[in-house]
């Protein structure tokens, strides 16, 4: 199935066109013949396509030594010919090969609309070939388009795999794998992406709704007045300052079994800092990503249907935006989350531990088996892991190890840090049971032994991806942008929960 939501803008924007549907992407033995752009995979160390007539020595005189991730358009009559390279043929991974993938649709981007891929099995599993190779394809040519009224690039409308040698249906069922983890990523990075006037809490949850019914999941929507009979003092608290109501969106997908996986998003819509107003600098221009964790779980759940996850899985969704005003959460104010504890908030843009911990209290109510929780948590995170990898922490060494083994499947890099207990006094507080910010230091740790707090003796992990959130420029399958770093990440967690 593809995904192709309603308008994620205002009505009256008649001229902008939905956000687009995945690419159609099939298996073949042959190129086809109505093609726009033919991508072949080479290898450093082996022969040439037989389309090429240009010698090794040429190609390297031009700059094209197959190294991974170069690419060579070479010129010649109909579809033009595209070389990428992938390195040597005894180093080649099935993360290699989505880089390769990627490759090839990015230099192919300007060429038009439907590209082939050419290759052989690389030594690879032909099947997590094709797979690896449609992901990289599709994820690479992402373009957040809601907005344009006439988009100078072009969508990747159709793909077509060739893998030499290769069982056909077993590059048909790569490429069926590869779908619902795509789906998920883009559903993670069109919601990221959207414009915080154009994707309120409110809004959020109709989306919710809307992908629910497409893909199998249920889904309630708890307003304000909700909220307030449950006691979610941390959300309605960050809301304090908003016009915007806050919205609790609760995702339930029943897989059957009698396990139960509760994943935790945080819903930061748009964050200012609050009174701790942040700054006008290009980070502050990112803040409309603040809400990136509460994509990736509605975006993994798009997915759980067609993965033929077993597991019941509930997802928590804590979404509002952050904003001062004269009725905005204060320093020194007190706020009481769900379940009784008091927390004294001393600095208003340490808000997604806040509205957080009323989600993990619910799901501990529960009684799910494990908690994943995701947020852009901390500016710690991307000092000490930078762009490309998420801080991870847990208080469970087993769940912890899933996690990272789901990261090395999907290649969404995570790396353990630890959560130093000895830390925990940084978040005393005089006046209430626990303080919202640490000291100077460790600031990641403190987040998540904040977090901790609220999960009791619950198994639980904590992925902080205020780094791995938004790609500068692209990078291999990584669209500039909101990256929906963790939608495939959870999906496969799930998978295999």
């Amino acid at each position: 199935m593809t995904y192709a939501p309603h308008k994620l803008v205002p009505e009256g924007f008649t001229s902008v066109p939905s956000l687009a549907a995945l690419p159609a992407v099939n298996a073949a033995s042959a190129v086809p013949d109505a093609v726009d752009a033919v991508a072949y995979i080479v290898t450093s160390d082996g022969d040439l396509p037989s389309v090429v007539a240009a010698s090794r020595e040429s190609l390297a005189a031009a700059g094209f030594e197959a190294e991974t991730g170069t690419s060579i358009v070479l010129a010649g009559s109909g579809a033009p010919i595209v070389l990428v390279g992938i390195g040597a043929a005894d180093e080649v991974t099935v993360d290699i090969a989505r880089d390769a993938g990627a490759a090839a649709a990015r230099a192919t981007a300007k060429k038009g609309t439907r590209l082939a891929i050419v290759t052989d099995d690389l030594g690879l599993d032909a099947a997590a070939l094709a797979r690896a190779l449609a992901e990289g394809a599709q994820l690479a040519r992402y373009r957040y388009r809601a907005l344009k009224a006439k988009p100078k690039d072009n969508a990747l409308g159709e793909l077509t795999l060739v893998v030499t040698g290769a069982d056909e249906a077993a590059v048909a069922s790569g490429i069926a794998a590869a779908v619902p983890g795509v789906r998920a990523s883009v559903v993670a990075r069109d919601l990221a992406n959207t414009p915080a006037g154009f994707l309120s809490a409110e809004n959020i949850a109709d989306e919710a709704v809307s992908l629910g019914a497409a893909f199998g999941f249920e889904v309630e929507v708890y307003d304000k007045a909700a909220l307030i009979e449950l006691g979610c003092g941390g959300l309605l608290g960050v809301n304090a300052g908003s016009t915007d109501e806050p919205r609790m969106v609760v995702l339930r997908y029943k897989g059957g079994s009698d396990k139960h996986l509760g994943l935790v998003g945080k819903g930061i819509m748009y964050d200012s800092g609050g009174i701790s107003l942040k700054p006008s600098d290009p980070m502050h221009l990112l803040m409309k990503i603040d809400m990136g964790g509460a994509a990736a779980v509605l975006g993994a759940f798009t997915a759980l249907r067609d993965l033929g996850a077993t597991a019941n899985v509930s997802g928590w969704l804590m979404c509002t935006d952050n904003m001062p005003s004269g009725s905005a959460t204060k320093l020194g104010d007190v706020l009481v989350a769900r379940g009784g504890t008091t927390v004294e908030v001393k600095n208003t843009d340490a808000e997604g531990r806040l509205v957080m911990m009323d989600a993990l209290v619910l799901a501990t109510e529960d009684a799910v088996d494990a908690i994943i929780d995701i947020a852009t948590l901390t500016g710690a995170a991307l000092m000490a892991l930078g762009k490309s990898t998420a801080a991870l922490f847990g208080n469970d060494q087993a769940l912890v190890d899933s996690v990272r083994a789901a990261s090395l499947e999907v290649d969404e890099p995570v790396w353990q840090l630890p959560l130093e207990k000895k830390y925990r006094k940084a978040l005393d507080s005089d006046i209430a049971d626990i303080s919202n910010m640490g000291g100077p230091f460790a600031g990641a740790t403190t987040a998540a032994l904040f977090l901790s707090e609220f999960v009791g003796e619950t198994p639980w992990a904590h992925v902080d991806i205020a780094g791995t959130m938004q790609a500068e420029t692209d990078e291999s399958w990584r669209s500039a942008g909101a990256t929906g770093f963790g939608a495939r990440l959870l999906a496969q967690v799930a998978k295999e929960f």
